[in-house]
């Protein structure tokens, strides 16, 4: 049937796509919970009186501030950069203009301290201060990279990871995946971001296609986002796109946004163990962090505003908004948001699978923050752990074939090194087992306190070994 007669029909074409809607073994038909924010454009919130900006809000190496209490800043600087730029580094800039007023530690979203420079702003905060922009296809590979890193651009899914470095693979790679999944409860940021942005999307695809020399692509999306199909097929039609760049939809369904499992669901292909998406030839980037990349080279732009959603019985109106990193959602105007505090029982940033639970609105927004979810009593999972029963469902539903009951017994036997070898560092922490188990275990908690642990091991025995290899040049 020709693409223009299935257009005629718009409901037989969603009825026959969906057919051919791909996903993954093992996964969870959770309730979306989108509808308060699905459709919804995003909106801008009004000026801040000042934002609290985490000087770290990657994965890698330490930032530093690179300005001091008292010091304008304009809108676009940098503020904050590795004291040595390394590989594992991304710069932090200025999301308003105004004044250094504080750099202290501050609560952050994964509830540790970090320091965080606040600013005040200006009462008139027009004045920006953007790198020039760039043709991407023009320019070098390294120069590309270069730009990506000084824009600050991290994986905007959750990890936080450079996205320059994701870009630099010591492997063979065919394919890039757009992961537009989105398959976390409440969160719908990534819609909104796909309909009003989809040519910077596009764009973003076709960057890094020209960095890594990939010549295909697929936009991954989940079939409850179906309808925005036609609108990415007219968009590829329409312009001189330097790749095969194709729709992959899959069936709702969780964690499809998870890298690994929408390489699966998308290709057949499956990560190995401790392995990377560059073991299978793949590179996957949050739709986000594509547009953010559009930007860095179109406008110049560095990665200085995060569009998120706000929803939960807590919030009266629910909404996808646009606001500068570093914004508290405690100075939210009440004309622009309302939320009821009086049945405020729960604050989670991220989605409520995957996302942290934070004490209080006094945490400011990050550049992987992608939600804030302000739950009520009734919308929380509030029951007391009892005795695991041993009935194996966290293992049947493990996404990536882990068993998170032997983990969990070896975390509490404190036997870090076998709970290692029951796969705790291949955990991707998607919360699937804790959804499932009938006896309430905090599953992943005591995992990501064990990764903790472990990663406390680890660098306390390397620095005994330094310091006995030290001991032993000297005294040779």
């Amino acid at each position: 049937m020709p693409r223009t007669a299935l257009f005629t029909n718009f409901s037989l074409y969603c009825t026959l796509i969906t057919m051919f809607a791909r996903t993954f073994k093992r996964n969870l038909k959770l309730p979306t919970r989108k509808h308060a924010t699905e459709g919804k454009p995003v909106e801008t919130v009004p000026p801040p009186k000042q934002v609290v900006i985490p000087v770290n809000q990657h994965f890698g190496a330490p930032n530093k501030p690179l300005v001091n209490v008292g010091d304008r800043v304009i809108r676009g600087q940098k503020i904050a950069d590795a004291a040595s730029p390394g590989p594992m580094t991304v710069p932090v800039h200025a999301s308003i203009t105004g004044t250094v007023k504080k750099i202290e530690p501050r609560t952050q979203s994964n509830n540790t301290e970090g320091l965080c420079i606040v600013i005040e702003t200006e009462a008139v905060d027009n004045e920006e201060q953007f790198m020039v922009p760039m043709d991407p296809f023009a320019c070098t590979r390294e120069d590309a990279l270069t730009r990506i890193r000084e824009a600050g651009i991290i994986g905007m899914g959750g990890a936080g990871f450079p996205t320059h470095i994701k870009l630099s693979p010591n492997k063979p790679i065919d394919l890039i995946i757009a992961d537009g999944a989105e398959c976390e409860p409440y969160l719908t940021t990534d819609e909104a971001a796909m309909t009003a942005k989809l040519h910077l999307l596009v764009k973003g695809i076709e960057i890094v296609m020209k960095i890594t020399g990939v010549k295909r692509a697929i936009i991954g999306v989940e079939d409850n986002k179906k309808e925005l199909i036609p609108l990415f097929e007219r968009e590829i039609n329409i312009g001189e796109i330097k790749g095969d760049i194709s729709i992959g939809l899959c069936r709702t369904r969780y964690p499809q946004g998870g890298e690994k499992m929408l390489i699966t669901a998308l290709t057949g292909r499956e990560v190995p163990t401790g392995g990377l998406p560059m073991d299978v030839g793949c590179i996957v980037q949050n739709v986000g962090s594509l547009i953010a990349i559009a930007e860095a080279f179109l406008l110049g732009k560095p990665l200085i505003d995060r569009d998120l959603t706000v929803s939960g019985g807590a919030c009266k109106t629910p909404k996808n908004i646009r606001a500068p990193i570093g914004f508290l959602l405690k100075d939210i105007q009440h004309e622009f948001m309302e939320i009821d505090y009086s049945k405020l029982a729960k604050i989670i940033f991220g989605g409520p699978m995957m996302g942290n639970a934070v004490p209080s609105l006094d945490v400011p927004i990050q550049k992987n923050t992608s939600g804030i979810i302000l739950m009520t009593r009734e919308e929380t999972t509030a029951d007391a752990e009892s005795v695991c029963i041993r009935c194996g469902r966290c293992i049947r539903n493990c996404p990536i074939l882990l068993s998170p009951v032997i983990m969990n017994n070896n975390l509490e036997a404190d036997d870090l090194d076998y709970a290692v070898k029951a796969g705790l560092l291949d955990c991707m922490e998607c919360g699937s087992c804790a959804y499932i188990c009938p006896a309430r275990i905090k599953l992943v908690q005591r995992f990501r306190v064990g990764k903790q642990r472990w990663r406390i091991k680890q660098a306390s025995l390397q620095a005994i070994a330094q310091q006995a290899a030290a001991k032993g040049a000297k005294n040779g």
